[in-house]
């Protein structure tokens, strides 16, 4: 195992700020990095909240960017995302509004648009038997699509056309 040479606090948030400045970047993965280089947490902490000062860092903007980018190119559902936020210890108060910013029709078209993609790769004989329903609802709910509307999409005969 390679284990990265140590950097001073001024090195680190000069690294920092580049990396900041070519990506968004949340301060949970910005304290895991800084932890990884053998910065101190009073170090990093401090480190952190300059980038916040001089905006390079934003978590409410990190989650915005993190939405758009895993329901439009991911395709994946709200729930998934959610989860995925969580797991980056943004506030709930900073994902639920990047989520309210999902237009609810663009991100309908996108779990039909992926529902279909997913049909078209199953038997033409199981599709619409109760394994076939059950195998796409599983699907689209490991995506992280909410049941109730996998279930209403399925149920409704535009799905099937």
């Amino acid at each position: 195992m390679v284990t990265a040479k140590k950097l001073s606090a001024e090195a680190a948030a000069s690294r920092l700020e580049t990396l900041c400045a070519r990506r968004e970047c949340c301060t949970y993965d910005l304290m895991k990095k800084l932890s990884g280089w053998g910065i101190s947490h009073d170090d990093a902490s401090a480190i952190v909240e300059k980038l916040e000062r001089q905006n390079f860092v934003d978590d409410a903007r990190y989650a915005e960017a993190f939405v758009r980018d895993k329901y439009r190119f991911a395709r994946w559902g709200r729930r998934k995302i959610r989860m995925g936020l969580v797991a980056k210890h943004i506030g709930r108060h900073d994902i639920e509004s990047a989520l309210e910013a999902v237009d609810s029709e663009e991100y309908e078209d996108l779990m039909m648009a992926t529902l279909r993609a997913k049909i078209r790769t199953m038997p033409d004989d199981t599709v619409k038997t109760y394994e076939g329903r059950m195998k796409l609802l599983r699907f689209a709910v490991g995506r992280g699509y909410e049941p109730d509307l996998v279930i209403h999409a399925m149920e409704s005969g535009s799905l099937w056309d």
